[in-house]
């Protein structure tokens, strides 16, 4: 017998909202019957777990023990420059100068995530 994540569940001040963003990172839909306010909210993605936003009364105080890694379709630094207008905030810088390595963004309520480099990027040769 095993056990299937149903959901990665992260816990924020504002569900909906929180939810809003990271639909707009993954270019996945809302659960049709989220709203504003809901203490509950859901970003449908089209395989696997479900991205599962609960509000909570605390705030975010310390390092996540457990993040998401995006890896996008187009060029790490553009994804990079697309999130950054969508209200994430730069963390930290991991790219080595061979271009591997990721950075790290935080999004609207602190939440750490690691953008890698595309597949097309992984298999470029490095830099001379």
């Amino acid at each position: 017998m095993i056990s299937v994540v149903q959901n990665v569940a992260i816990d924020c001040a504002d569900a909906y909202a929180l939810a809003r963003f990271w639909s707009e990172v993954v270019g996945c839909p809302l659960h049709p019957e989220d709203r504003p306010g809901a203490p509950e909210t859901e970003v449908l993605l089209p395989v696997g777990p479900l991205l599962h936003f609960n509000q909570v009364p605390e705030p975010k105080t310390v390092k996540n023990r457990m993040h998401l890694c995006l890896r996008p379709t187009t060029s790490r630094e553009e994804e990079v420059e697309r999130l950054l207008s969508l209200g994430a905030t730069l963390v930290a810088d991991r790219r080595e100068p061979d271009g591997a390595g990721w950075t790290v963004l935080a999004d609207p309520e602190g939440n750490e995530f690691c953008v890698l480099r595309s597949e097309a990027e992984r298999a470029a040769p490095p830099p001379s």
